[in-house]
């Protein structure tokens, strides 16, 4: 097998801050030594001098080519994954969808046909139960033993993905048997339906209208119920793309109480707010996600909330719908605005901003971007970490590089970005995925076809 040495970087993993050399032999990281400790003769030398080494992100939210609206996210899985490793993810865990009236099988079998062959980096797979019955809840102890261990609910969506609180609690019960994670989409969606009803009903067709009618209240309400509801099944919670600071006190109660209750909030949170839903014209519908944006002060509290671990992991909802073509399906009416963001490419360099800022720590920032979504889907440590052992997912990180962000630049198959013109500072200098180096200095030297499937095992905080 080949062997490749990194050396001359400071190591950064959610433990440890270190200078040290890492030596890899195939797929797997063999050693973390001191510098110029390596007793063995490399293949290949990385000089890593003045940057940092760190984990591979792992972006526990995506949606390639998912449906929603009448039309599919314009990432495939191959231009999705490639997109990840321009921004120094080496790990998605994506969502396949059981259709109503289908099975579990049936949707899981659908995905892997997207997946397979084409993933340029590593994938996992959650399952969105859209249609909870006996037989769907049968389904899922089988689903657990093949590496599909997590499970989406939908508190908003009537008619397309809704569950109702009775089949939520039977879900969530079957997960407290089988080891399984409910993840939730908690907003109100009956009572929304109805804002957006008397929206529209009064002329209010605009983009903004769709921060408007979906109200913190509503999001704060349905993670209260989903908690309540997970308390009563005696099973884990897992609130996905928090964005509201009342939501996240109903989680921080929760975890104080001793609940496992775990958040997930998305850089779109963090770096924008409702005011770009605003925007002259039709623009804003590139802002239009669910929950969304919402006004500055949220920040705060969600900043707060990854700093003392109230909000445990940062994914991004990768679901992205071209400006042109897509959003546009909803002018004139605002409901009619496919749901979602791009985000896969840019997560790291943003969280990184997060530790330029001062917001966070750098052990932080791999913490939240890494060690725990792979802790959180089973994948830990295989994933998420550097440490003997490991699969050899590690980037090489230059923290002084600045780099604007632009449609015209990016990678991912989208003809917008929501940070058109923002300036960050650190950039990704090379990536290896399980020991291949998949990008260097701004040259992509992947393929479609070397991601793997990952199995994987349960929630490793729930041992």
């Amino acid at each position: 097998m080949t062997r490749t040495l990194i050396t001359g970087g400071t190591v950064v993993t959610a433990a440890d801050e270190i200078d040290a050399d890492v030596l890899i032999d195939g797929e797997q990281v063999v050693a973390v030594a001191a510098p110029g400790s390596v007793p063995f003769t490399a293949d290949t030398t990385i000089d890593a001098t003045g940057c940092l080494v760190i984990p591979g992100g792992v972006d526990g939210h995506t949606h390639m080519e998912m449906p929603f609206g009448g039309t599919f996210a314009s990432d495939t899985f191959e231009t999705g994954t490639r997109a990840a490793a321009w921004g120094g993810t080496t790990t998605i865990v994506d969502f396949a969808i059981q259709s109503q009236g289908g099975s579990l099988r049936e949707g899981l079998d659908t995905w892997h046909g997207k997946a397979d062959g084409n993933c340029a980096v590593d994938y996992a797979f959650h399952m969105i139960l859209s249609d909870v019955n006996d037989q769907s809840l049968k389904e899922m102890e089988s689903l657990v033993g093949e590496g599909v261990s997590s499970f989406k609910l939908f508190m908003a969506y009537p008619g397309v993905f809704y569950s109702d609180d009775g089949q939520i609690l039977r879900a969530m019960q079957r997960a407290g048997d089988t080891g399984g994670l409910i993840m939730v989409h908690a907003e109100n969606g009956i009572a929304i339906d109805v804002l957006v009803e008397q929206a529209l009903a009064q002329g209010r067709t605009d983009p903004r209208w769709h921060g408007e009618v979906r109200r913190e209240l509503l999001e704060a309400e349905a993670t209260h119920r989903a908690i309540q509801l997970a308390r009563v099944a005696g099973a884990p919670l897992y609130i996905v793309h928090l964005s509201a600071s009342e939501a996240l006190a109903e989680v921080a109660k929760a975890r104080e109480m001793g609940v496992n209750a775990f958040a997930e909030t998305c850089p779109q949170y963090l770096f924008l707010d409702v005011g770009e839903l605003a925007r002259p014209g039709f623009e804003g519908a590139k802002y239009v996600c669910s929950t969304p944006l919402r006004p500055a002060e949220h920040q705060q509290a969600l900043w707060r909330g990854i700093r003392n671990d109230d909000v445990s992991v940062v994914s991004t909802d990768h679901c992205p719908f071209c400006f042109d073509g897509q959003k546009s399906l909803g002018l004139g009416d605002f409901s009619k605005i496919p749901n979602g963001m791009p985000g896969v490419e840019t997560r790291m360099d943003l969280l990184h901003q997060a530790v330029v800022d001062g917001h966070i720590s750098r052990r932080r920032w791999i913490e939240i971007a890494c060690a725990t979504p792979a802790r959180m889907f089973g994948l830990y440590p295989r994933k998420g970490t550097i440490a003997p052992g490991s699969d050899a997912d590690v980037v090489v990180y230059d923290p002084a590089a600045t780099q604007v962000h632009s449609a015209a630049t990016h990678h991912m198959n989208v003809d917008y970005s929501p940070y058109e013109g923002r300036t960050t500072t650190g950039k990704v200098r090379t990536v290896l995925s399980r020991g291949r180096v998949v990008l260097d200095d701004g040259e992509y030297l992947g393929e479609a076809g070397h991601g793997k499937f990952l199995v994987r095992d349960t929630c490793q905080y729930l041992r």
